[in-house]
């Protein structure tokens, strides 16, 4: 995967390639501003243009990619992501930031300022300025826009079919054989031209993305580490990486790293208790292969700081939970929430422990004061907890009406619209049900089904009726959508 997200210009950084690239040493401009290069690719792909090829491609990659559609976690992520994004330089797209679930360490970015993380990253980052220096790498291959870059490259030297080689992404990441199959014909005979213009891509996005993590109060000196790291595994893998297999990890290429970082000042910093909580869940619940929440780990953090500790008691939970040890989970966690009774983290894991017992009245009573005090700031995990809690205590209406307003304003998270179309079957709401659901498969890229659901939802209601011209309204929006995305399908 990682060689077919270089050779197709993904605008792809993966961690191989990050640590694949050779730049030159500017020590004497670490302080100082680069200019923007990114503009010089505005006569091929506009930034409209970026937004929307963008918004197709996380629309296949929802159906077609193992994503970890975790609410908690994602908050996380773009939480973090926001952070750096707000300290770097020629944003003009707004950013989305992804995880999937895979055990291959890796990490790219594309159109419309979209940046996808692996799973594997929390379990080799030892801590948070580390995960924002593979961010705010990858940021800067957005600012930079690398990706436009490449493709009016490419459309001077013209051997890339751009659009049936970013239709691929999906396939790739999918199954990491069958989309390098797939384009095996389409980079043949252009590697090496390919392969220099992203070394160059790579050298300025470690430049511009250092100065960002510097400036987002991360430790510069996360950058190389974090890339020591990868080489010493390599170093000793039998099995490294195919992308260092044609492009071995120079040492120059760290050097250089170090010292641009040991030219900034060094903080030293401890990483959030999110960073720790996020590190436990993901690893715990989401592990697979050799990415997963083990002793060792658990019995580190307890030797640790404060926020360590509460991560592995917090881990011990998450395991019993795993396990389906629902009262040593419950006894694991309550000493946290006693202690931080609005943390989200363990309100979140308490509410399911509640509803594996079939216990929602626990948890709509734990929920519901929580939810009411902050009213309007109410953390959005923590409504999608109380709307799944009245959901499976069969209070619908109380679900339906949370979730009209947090699917308003929370539109592409698929968890709002899988819930209310569940509490509308609940209540018998044919219509509403279809019409919840149409929103689940357009954010898939299913338009044809998208579209057949809505229809059926404009049957069920009265004729001339305003339900109905909403449904006619969103099905119109739909097959414009349709057929402005057709031009991005692979053939």
């Amino acid at each position: 995967m990682r060689t077919w997200m270089k050779h197709t210009l993904i605008a792809a950084m993966t961690l191989a390639a990050m640590a694949a690239s050779l730049p030159s040493a500017f020590a004497d401009e670490l302080q100082d501003e680069l200019p923007d290069m990114g503009t010089t690719a505005g006569s091929t792909l506009s930034i409209d243009q970026e937004i929307q090829m963008g918004d197709f491609y996380v629309r296949q990659m929802r159906a077609g990619a193992p994503l970890i559609n975790d609410p908690l976690l994602n908050a996380y992520i773009n939480q973090l992501g926001g952070r750096l994004v707000a300290h770097a330089k020629s944003v003009r797209t707004p950013f989305h930031f992804f995880l999937i679930h895979s055990d291959e360490l890796n990490a790219f970015a594309f159109f419309g300022g979209n940046v996808v993380i692996h799973s594997a990253l929390f379990r080799y980052t030892d801590n948070e300025s580390q995960l924002a220096s593979v961010l705010a790498h990858e940021i800067s291959h957005v600012t930079q826009r690398h990706l436009a870059r490449a493709m009016e490259d490419q459309k001077r030297n013209a051997p890339l079919t751009w659009a049936g080689a970013l239709g691929s992404i999906l396939l790739a990441m999918a199954n990491p054989q069958m989309g390098m199959a797939a384009l095996s014909g389409t980079i043949a005979g252009t590697q090496q031209g390919i392969i220099s213009f992203t070394q160059a891509n790579e050298q300025e996005a470690d430049r511009i993305g250092l100065q960002v993590l510097q400036r987002s109060g991360f430790d510069p000196q996360s950058m190389p580490d974090f890339l020591q790291k990868m080489a010493d595994q390599t170093r000793y893998s039998t099995t490294p990486p195919e992308m260092l297999l044609t492009h071995p990890l120079p040492l120059s290429r760290l050097s250089d790293i170090r010292n641009r970082a040991n030219q900034m000042p060094h903080l030293a910093l401890e990483s959030s208790q999110d960073f720790y909580l996020a590190k436990a869940r993901i690893l715990g619940m989401y592990g697979a292969g050799k990415v997963v929440l083990d002793d060792d780990l658990i019995n580190t953090w307890k030797k640790g700081n404060a926020r360590q500790q509460i991560a592995a008691q917090y881990g011990q939970a998450v395991q019993f939970f795993e396990a389906k040890k629902y009262d040593g989970a419950r006894a694991a966690l309550q000493p946290l929430l006693v202690k931080q009774p609005g943390n989200p983290w363990f309100l979140d894991l308490m509410t399911d422990i509640d509803l594996a017992q079939q216990q929602p009245a626990r948890a709509i009573a734990r929920l519901e004061p929580v939810t009411k005090v902050r009213d309007n700031t109410t953390d959005p995990v923590l409504l999608l907890n109380l709307a799944n809690a009245y959901v499976q205590a069969q209070r619908f209406a109380d679900a339906i009406v949370i979730l009209n307003r947090y699917t308003f304003n929370h539109q592409d998270d698929t968890n709002g619209w899988d819930l209310l179309a569940q509490a509308n079957a609940g209540v018998g709401q044919r219509d509403q049900e279809l019409a919840a659901r149409a929103e689940t498969l357009a954010l898939n890229g299913q338009f044809d089904q998208a579209i057949r659901a809505l229809s059926n939802a404009s049957t069920l209601v009265k004729l001339g009726s305003l339900q109905q011209a909403r449904y006619d309204a969103r099905i119109d929006q739909l097959r414009q959508m349709q057929k402005r995305y057709k031009q991005y399908e692979k053939s």
